[in-house]
């Protein structure tokens, strides 16, 4: 699992796209991607060729920035082995329904797996004969809603009756640099209500989930064992090209590798470390900052958790 991709954006113009058309966006880090049976990032916007309905912000005094991906960068994804997208955060409205109707028509194209529009709330991947259900969650409109944490039970609950194994994402809590804590309470940015991202993992995994995984606060957070079941609740900015701030924590990211039983019991992990270069590219971190980083967080935020992360990524429980 990684956190938030956004392979750069074709609007207002092609200057924000990455040299040589993206094609070794993800060279560094394909073989890392493509060593799990499942492997799983968020979208952080629409795969859209040209046209669509910019959003608009709810203060007209503010910048808007709208991400619109060419649709052939989805061959990208799919080369470096994701075979699942979620698709439920803040600029995944950002060219209309345009957007979102091309986003998901181009994903099915190049067979990844996606959920967490509304339209399409869960997905379910086969491999091996194991069926995992997929399905995400966000404060904003269009997606299914992280702030209604009654209907995300009922969502979990009904994909846990028809799979063996049940994956959860979301996109909440605050933003920036200084974003990395899990506060235990309802977050906001910019006046948005963000969530209370701890007891929504909490509810989920009561509910059913397996395995749950967070992004949107732009950095890494910490990660804990609740009920034998992992909760990663920021996986940071993976690759996000051209339109991010990168400086410090916010561009270093883990890529979270999770081994689990049949019954969706976590057994051991790893933190394989990852830094953006040149305007966003990912790269193995040979100083393994983000392992550092989780560690420290990890300790502070979740002191009675029985997860144990060590120096060199791997994660056990104590």
């Amino acid at each position: 699992m990684v956190g938030d991709i956004m392979m750069g954006t074709n609007y207002p113009s092609s200057h924000s796209l990455p040299p040589d058309d993206g094609e070794y966006l993800f060279d560094d880090v394909s073989e890392f991607l493509q060593s799990a049976d499942v492997t799983i990032g968020n979208l952080e916007g629409t795969l859209l060729n040209k046209g669509g309905t910019p959003k608009k912000c709810r203060d007209s005094s503010a910048h808007c920035v709208s991400f619109r991906m060419p649709e052939h960068y989805a061959s990208y994804l799919s080369n470096a082995g994701f075979d699942i997208m979620s698709l439920a955060n803040n600029h995944s409205g950002d060219m209309g329904d345009i957007g979102r109707k091309s986003t998901v028509k181009t994903l099915e194209k190049f067979n990844i797996n996606y959920a967490g529009y509304i339209t399409c709330p869960t997905t379910v991947y086969i491999k091996d004969g194991i069926k995992f259900g997929f399905t995400a969650f966000a404060p904003n409109i269009g997606t299914q809603d992280l702030l209604d944490i009654k209907s995300a039970v009922k969502t979990v609950s009904g994909l846990k009756k028809k799979c063996d194994i049940v994956i959860v994402s979301f996109h909440g809590g605050a933003e920036g640099s200084g974003a990395g804590r899990v506060p235990r309470r309802t977050e906001y940015y910019l006046g948005e209500e963000r969530g209370d991202v701890y007891e929504f993992a909490h509810s989920i995994i009561d509910a059913g989930a397996d395995i749950v995984f967070g992004h949107g606060p732009h950095v890494a957070r910490g990660m804990e064992l609740y009920k034998n079941r992992i909760i990663a609740y920021s996986l940071g900015n993976f690759c996000t090209y051209g339109k991010f701030g990168l400086s410090g924590a916010l561009g270093i990211a883990p890529i979270l590798k999770v081994y689990i039983d049949k019954s969706g019991e976590f057994l051991q992990g790893r933190i394989f470390p990852v830094k953006q270069i040149k305007k966003g590219m990912p790269v193995i971190d040979e100083d393994y900052k983000i392992v550092e980083f989780i560690r420290n967080l990890s300790e502070k935020d979740f002191p009675e958790s029985e997860l144990m992360i060590s120096i060199d990524g791997k994660i056990e429980v104590k």
